[in-house]
């Protein structure tokens, strides 16, 4: 075993960056550690489930899901936005797949309807039977919030609202380029990784690895001055776009920055001159992950295909990066590493949600950050 490095059995966090090490590699392994976070994280927290314009008119909706679990989305008549649980309360069917529009749901298993305000509008068939309120079985349902291009949805009653924990992120987009609610989608792009979602969020969460890793997007930005801002809910990471040499070929003109948001556990925001794109991060299983990419334009510009090929080549570096990880964390020979202190603090500011031992964790409770920063799930 290395000076410096422990094993997991004998974790303990530390909130010191200097002296911290990161969290044991069995956390990025283990499937008991991801059936607790699907529960504990995703199921505790805004999670973006589909594009707002799908649900713009009244009497529309749209399925997704929260890591695995299926949700419904509604605009019902009275113009409410509104989620639920997208199951039937009859035998377990789910309810509907993709987008559509009606002032009834059907289940496609028994013909039981639902109207978009979760109450039960039909049971086919269910006379005689006894103990049974038809007004009590409504849908379980949730809350749900427009932000931005997005439905964001929190299967959770308690914890902030999501303006809260979006900050002052509306603010600093609309400063480079365009308010959010200008935001027109362009494209969809999903790739499939075999790491733990936990690897792909460390990975974004610092600009380290950009000399070895990213020689295109390295030429692009002011390395010398990148750094990574903690808040509550999320971290930023600020690029300065750098000047270009003589001859040099470049994206972007100089005097601008790009800007990285990461918001607890799993939305990331890209945002560049000249187009915002998002990265969601699902778990699929213990050692794969899937990345929904998608790129919005500002206002009616669009969105030059050539920053689709970019975007998708530091895409494919960082997937090579993440399946590697995955594959050195199996190793007899590797449980925990330490932090850089001048590049990490964005890495070690997700971690510190993991505190419990492999086997029980939960990402309920963070200790509480230095600085007056308020834990990410206060």
């Amino acid at each position: 075993m290395q000076t410096g490095f422990m094993h997991s059995d004998d974790f303990q966090w530390e909130p010191d960056l200097a002296r911290a090490g990161t969290i044991p590699s069995a956390w990025y392994t283990d499937p008991a550690m991801l059936d607790t976070e699907r529960r504990d994280v995703f199921g505790r927290s805004w999670q973006p489930v589909g594009l707002a314009e799908q649900v713009a008119a009244p009497g529309t909706y749209f399925a997704g899901e929260i890591a695995g679990e299926p949700i419904l989305v509604t605009r019902a008549a009275d113009d409410a936005l509104r989620a639920f649980s997208n199951v039937c309360r009859h035998r377990g069917s789910e309810l509907c797949a993709g987008h559509g529009s009606g002032a009834v749901i059907r289940c496609p298993y028994h013909g039981w309807t639902y109207q978009l305000d979760g109450r039960l509008h039909g049971a086919p068939e269910f006379e005689g039977v006894e103990n049974w309120d038809r007004t009590g079985v409504g849908l379980p349902e949730f809350r749900a919030e427009k932000w931005g291009p997005y439905i964001f949805v929190n299967m959770d009653s308690d914890g902030p609202p999501l303006a809260e924990v979006m900050g002052a992120i509306p603010r600093e987009v609309a400063a480079i380029g365009c308010p959010i609610d200008r935001l027109r989608h362009a494209y969809r792009r999903d790739y499939v990784i075999e790491c733990n979602w936990k690897v792909y969020v460390d990975n974004y969460l610092e600009g380290y690895h950009l000399p070895a890793a990213h020689p295109s997007l390295f030429r692009e930005l002011d390395y010398a001055e990148y750094r990574v801002e903690t808040f509550a809910h999320y971290s930023s990471q600020i690029a300065p776009i750098r000047g270009a040499g003589a001859g040099e070929p470049r994206r972007y003109e100089s005097g601008g920055s790009a800007l990285y948001y990461w918001i607890f556990p799993n939305t990331m925001l890209n945002v560049y001159p000249d187009n915002l794109s998002a990265n969601i991060i699902v778990p699929l299983g213990p050692d794969k992950t899937l990345t929904i990419f998608e790129w919005f334009a500002y206002g009616d510009a669009g969105v030059d295909p050539k920053t689709i090929d970019f975007s998708d080549e530091i895409q494919q570096e960082d997937i090579r990066i993440c399946e590697s990880v995955q594959r050195g964390l199996r190793s007899r020979h590797y449980d925990r590493g330490l932090f850089s202190v001048k590049r990490d603090n964005g890495v070690h500011h997700f971690q510190r949600s993991a505190r419990r031992a492999p086997r029980r964790a939960l990402f309920l409770r963070c200790v509480r950050p230095e600085k007056g920063d308020a834990p990410i799930d206060s």
